[in-house]
Parts: C-alpha cells; sequence; structure tokens
C-alpha cells in the first residue's frame, strides 16, 4: 500500500533528508520503516516575512511486514492508477480541430488515446518559426496579424510563459501536468506547487507533443487558416479554408484561442452559430523591480540563495458607485518581461511572460477590473459583439496614447494615483518601448476609481507595492474571450450539431490548463459518441 503523507514543512535551512523521518512520524513509525519516499508536491509557504519554509507531500511505501501505527487526517492511501480507456472505431471522416492551442492539442491527443485520428488546423506558423515574428514585432512593432504572440503552434500561453498552476480540482490537472513532463517540460513541474515551464522551454515541448501527434498518425497544418464554417442540412458539415478548398467532416472541434475576432463576427453576422457577450477583465500591467517584490514577500530572508523570485496573489471585491466589482491580479511572472500581445494594427494590448529561470531584472501582472455586460451598455455597445467592441475600444484609445508602432503608454503608480504625469517612468522590460502618458485617460471612471481603490489596498497587503519605482503598463485587455460560443451539456454547440466549441477561445477555459482540460473533455465526449 502507498500512502501520502501531506503536511511536511522544512525551513530553508533544513534538509531534505528528514522528509523521510517526518513522514515516517505521522504514521508512528521509523524511516527505516519507510520502503521508499517520493516528493510529488512542495509549495513555498511565504506567509511568515523572513522565515520562509517550504510544505511537502510525499508517498511513501512500507517495507514488508510493516503496518502503520496511526493515520492521522492528512495522510491518506494513494489509489491505484485508472486502466486505460477503451479504443473505439474511428469515423470514416475524422474529426477536425481548428487551432493548436492547449485546446486543440490536448484533443487530438485525447481522441488519438481512444483510437480516433484528427486533422488538426493553425492559421499560423509552427511554434519555432513563429518565434522570429515575435522578435520583430518586440523589435521594431512590426506585426504579422497571421503569426505572433497569439496565433501560431501553442496559441497564446507558448509564448506568453507557460504557467500550469490553476485553481480548478479536477483530476485531468495530472494527467495535462505530466504530459507537458513526458514532451521535455522539465520535471520539477510534477512536484512544484506553482509549475512553471517558461517561455524558452514550452516551444520545445508544443513541438514534441505535436511530433506525437503525427507519429500517430493524425495530420496537423499550418498556415491553413479557415475562413466559415460548412453547413450540411442543420450540422456541420466541414469547413472552408481562405484558399477556397473544404475539408468534409461531422465533427469540427472549435478552439482558436480568445484573440479569433473574425470567427466571433461571422457567427455574429449569419446567425447560424449562437454567441453570446461574455464579461472579462481589463487593466494594466504592473511592473516593479524583482528586488523589491523579493523584499516585500520574504523580508529579512529575501537573499536567501533556497528561494525563488517571489510571486504575488492579490484580489479584492470592491463597491464602487453601488456596484461590487473584482480587481485582482493576473498571470503573475517573476523575473519576467511585459511582451506585446496585439493581432490587428493600431490596437495596443500587452501581457506577461518569463523563461523557465526567471532571472529578468522585473517582475510584472495583470492588474485587472472585471467588467460586465452592463458595462458595455453603458459605453454604447450591445448585442453579441458588445464586449469584443468594448476591448477594441480601449485598445485603439490605448494604441493612440502610446503614439503608434505599439509603443505602450506608461506612468508610475504614483503618478496614476495621484492623476498626473509628473516622473518618467523609467527603465522598463517592455519593448518596443514605452511613452510616459495619463492611464487615467482610459477606461470609464467607475472601472478607474476601481483600480486605484485596489491598488491602495493592495499597498496595505504589500507595503511598498506603490512606489515611484513601480510603473503601469498598457493596456491588458485579453485576460479572457469577451464573447461564449454558446454550447450544451453535450459540449456542442446548441445551434450546430456537430460543432464543439472549446478552450479559452471560446469561453469555457482560462490558462493552460483548464483549456487543455477542456480539450479533453471535448475528446472523451466524440469518443464516447463513436463507442
Amino acid at each position: 500500500m502507498t500512502y501520502r503523507v501531506n503536511n511536511i514543512g522544512l525551513w530553508l535551512d533544513e534538509s531534505d533528508t528528514l522528509l523521510a523521518s517526518r513522514a515516517a512520524e505521522k504514521l508512528g513509525l521509523r524511516a527505516s520503516d519507510l520502503a521508499t519516499v517520493r516528493v510529488v508536491r512542495s509549495v513555498l509557504d511565504a506567509r511568515k516575512k523572513g522565515s520562509p519554509r517550504y510544505i511537502h507531500t510525499v508517498e511513501v511505501t512500507l517495507a514488508p511486514g510493516v503496518k502503520p501505527r496511526q493515520v492521522p487526517p492528512d495522510v491518506g492511501e494513494v489509489a491505484p492508477l485508472p486502466e486505460a480507456p477503451p479504443r473505439v472505431r474511428e469515423p470514416e471522416r475524422w474529426p477536425l480541430i481548428v487551432g493548436t492551442g492547449p485546446a486543440g492539442l490536448f484533443c487530438a491527443l485525447g481522441l488519438l488515446e481512444r483510437g480516433v485520428r484528427s486533422i488538426v488546423l493553425e492559421r499560423g506558423k509552427e511554434v519555432v518559426p513563429r518565434r522570429k515574428d515575435v522578435a520583430r514585432l518586440m523589435r521594431d512593432g512590426s506585426l504579422d496579424p497571421e503569426s505572433n504572440m497569439n496565433f501560431g503552434e501553442g496559441g497564446a500561453g507558448a509564448y506568453t510563459d507557460g504557467k500550469l498552476s490553476t485553481r480548478l480540482n479536477h483530476p485531468l490537472v495530472r494527467k495535462v501536468i505530466e504530459a507537458f513532463a513526458q514532451y521535455g517540460a522539465p520535471d520539477s513541474i510534477l512536484v512544484d506547487g506553482k509549475p512553471h515551464i517558461g517561455s524558452d522551454l514550452l516551444p520545445g515541448a508544443v513541438a514534441r507533443l505535436r511530433e506525437a501527434l503525427i507519429a500517430g498518425g493524425s495530420q496537423v497544418l499550418f498556415e491553413h487558416r479557415v475562413e466559415d464554417l460548412v453547413y450540411r442540412e442543420g450540422r456541420v458539415g466541414g469547413v472552408r479554408l481562405t484558399d477556397g478548398r473544404v475539408l468534409e467532416s461531422d465533427r469540427v472541434v472549435l478552439t482558436p484561442g480568445n484573440s479569433a475576432r473574425d470567427f466571433y463576427e461571422r457567427f455574429a453576422k449569419d446567425g447560424r452559430v449562437m454567441v453570446e457577450a461574455k464579461p472579462f477583465a481589463i487593466g494594466f500591467r504592473a511592473e516593479h523591480p524583482q528586488t523589491l517584490i523579493n523584499s516585500i514577500q520574504y523580508g529579512s530572508a529575501a537573499e536567501h540563495p533556497r528561494l525563488p523570485p517571489a510571486d504575488y496573489k492579490l484580489a479584492e471585491n470592491l463597491d464602487v458607485e453601488g456596484e461590487v466589482r473584482g480587481v485582482y491580479s493576473f498571470c503573475m511572472c517573476p523575473g519576467g518581461i511585459v511582451v506585446p500581445t496585439p493581432t490587428e494594427d493600431g490596437l495596443q494590448c500587452t501581457n506577461g511572460m518569463s523563461n523557465s529561470r526567471r532571472n529578468a531584472r522585473f517582475a510584472n501582472a495583470g492588474i485587472v477590473v472585471s467588467v460586465s455586460v452592463a458595462d458595455f451598455e453603458r459605453e454604447g455597445f450591445r448585442g453579441p459583439l458588445a464586449g469584443l467592441e468594448f476591448q477594441r475600444h480601449w485598445e485603439r484609445k490605448a494604441y493612440e496614447l502610446g503614439g503608434g508602432r505599439f509603443f505602450a503608454p506608461a506612468q508610475t503608480v504614483t503618478d496614476y494615483l495621484a492623476g498626473r504625469v509628473k516622473q518618467d517612468p523609467g527603465a522598463t522590460s517592455y519593448r518596443p518601448g514605452i511613452i510616459k502618458a495619463d492611464l487615467n485617460l482610459l477606461f470609464p471612471s467607475a472601472l478607474t476609481a476601481s483600480l486605484k481603490q485596489a491598488l491602495r489596498r493592495f499597498d496595505r497587503k504589500m507595503h511598498g507595492f506603490i512606489s515611484d519605482e513601480a510603473k503601469l503598463i498598457g493596456i491588458e485587455s485579453r485576460t479572457s474571450s469577451p464573447v461564449r460560443v454558446t454550447r450544451g451539456d453535450d459540449l456542442q454547440s446548441v445551434s450546430l450539431k456537430g460543432l464543439y466549441p472549446g478552450g479559452e477561445g471560446c469561453g469555457y477555459a482560462g490558462g493552460i490548463v483548464s483549456s487543455a482540460i477542456d480539450g479533453l473533455r471535448i475528446a472523451e465526449q466524440i469518443a464516447a459518441e463513436l463507442a
């Protein structure tokens, strides 16, 4: 029998060799009574400033004939791994999957595990050559609308970090993390409480996953942009590409990412696929010196060699002008950089990323406020694309405020709160560059009031968060899709059978892991139908 032993704490100066004795102690045994000890999770607890420690979860097996003398509440038996699901009959026309983000790739992987090959279509390039287009955008603001931070193999996550932490409590979380490790991500993600691959390593893992799909018989076609769906007597009949070719299938999985605005607009126009406006969040990228965040979070232990670059997670629910709004940090990148993420000329937006070592000079995170359908209507935007037009409106304003070429408007946090433009924002990781501007000119007054009130509260939790060294960079607007492609319990479009909208782009996930899980769920749904 294998036992999972939780909540084993080690101070920074304590050796990992103590894990066995402390795990045994919880079972009322000696370390010599354990046959094996394996760390399965390790989380840094930095709540006590100056005295952080690691909290470990280990799995242990006992020596022959040994039984635990006690089993406390934080110890449990490990269930055996489930058997692999059975293979199903393969349809004559393979499922088509639109998009090679995590939802699309994991849907293809899940189908292949059940014996079903698929054709995966991607408008952008393979992940490695895509890097050149990303570099050109960061160097001089040259945007390729088909190959950028959002479009191309791996989706938006490929070059914005590879964070695998999630709030989901789902049995498929482990499957996703293990798959990334299998395809070349560092084994540390199997243990880390906040698993992170890094923008330098994730592209390689994505490429190897794609190679495994091709080796299994599936097809992955790049620079194949889907222009429209094909309709056959009330259900999907395939897709039409921009070059006029038609690929036929009675099952189309739509996982295009949260910037696939052409799909949203087409569906809203012809009315055959139901879409609806969806709340999301909007705000800025906050950038601080990493040493400042380390000092705030770790206190006197900030320079300890066993501590990683510090991160943070902040959230407030505020009553502003009679309406409760959430303001929170998003996609926090310790030792990272701020990057441009536009997909259209004349629209400015940003995100953050960090490499596996997280050794850059600055830390950054989105500081965003939730926006609702009512907010869209107050700004004059209505209908299923109201959120999209609201998003575009402020991206256009940010572009104008930055002076063009995807330069970002920026302001020190202290100036933003004071409503002035006095100080130079200073050095930044953002390329092509920043322009000093008044960010108070962006967003409706209620959103600005919410962001300012939250920043002050964040500073109470992390004293020093408000600083002349801290800057806000505009804008963070692609936090999630502003549109949902409506689907039912069978994961198919409520208005078009055979169409499976999924992932972040269609409004059903937020981040790499949840998107991958949604893709796996769609694969299982299709397999169940074929069975």
